[in-house]
């Protein structure tokens, strides 16, 4: 495979959009910066984990809960140390600060967004080669993940790292693909999936599906 790369120029953003600092790893996040759900600095824990709460499509209970777990994820991320911990808690996250926190490993795991925030598309490609045709319950087929290939794609991922792989990589990762899953699958049980499609259009247009941001408040004006 090619090691194509896909990249804009330092702080520009297509059409539409707005810059998303490379220091924010996360696809998910640099969404939502890119569209004004959130802004790219400090971000109060309270209004990031009601935009995942939102986008996870769960209600009630079952909200709260995701809401909960986004929160005690954000808290740490861009520090472990008690006056971190105690700044993120009160002020927010700073999400254009989140490269070399606790939750980045570092060119591990899946290796198709780099730290200059180019996209590589082979890394992308090698994704899909784990996947198998799903049915999307709108219609027709196409190449996807459920949890089990998300499994074998992880477990390998820490294989490729060899002796670079840290033990605490499969507990980062299992706030990452897994999570995407849970927000952005199609489908309901162990049929559940993640499109290939939709993870490129994520990281290389920094969007989320029409079904996902229906549930999310407008973007707000001027942000």
């Amino acid at each position: 495979m090619s090691d194509q790369r896909i990249a804009t120029a330092p702080g520009a953003a297509p059409a539409g959009q707005l810059p998303v600092s490379p220091n924010n790893p996360c696809p998910f996040l640099r969404a939502l910066v890119a569209n004004g759900y959130v802004g790219g600095h400090v971000v109060p824990l309270s209004q990031l984990s009601e935009m995942i709460g939102l986008a996870s499509g769960e209600t009630g209970s079952a909200q709260k809960g995701v809401r909960r777990k986004a929160w005690m994820v954000a808290v740490i991320a861009n520090g472990l140390g008690p006056l971190r911990v105690f700044k993120s808690a009160t002020s927010g996250a700073v999400l254009d600060e989140l490269r070399n926190g606790p939750l980045d490993k570092h060119g591990g795991g899946s290796r198709i967004l780099d730290a200059e925030a180019n996209v590589h598309e082979d890394q992308i490609e090698r994704l899909a080669s784990f996947g198998r045709d799903c049915k999307d319950p709108a219609g027709g087929i196409e190449i996807g993940l459920t949890a089990k290939e998300i499994e074998a794609f992880m477990a390998d991922n820490i294989k490729r790292d060899g002796d670079a792989a840290r033990w605490y990589f499969p507990i980062l990762m299992k706030g990452e693909w897994p999570v995407l899953l849970k927000i952005l699958g199609k489908g309901e049980g162990e049929a559940r999936y993640l499109s290939v499609a939709e993870v490129r259009t994520l990281f290389v247009e920094k969007r989320l599906p029409e079904r996902i941001t229906a549930r999310l408040p407008k973007p707000a004006a001027g942000r």
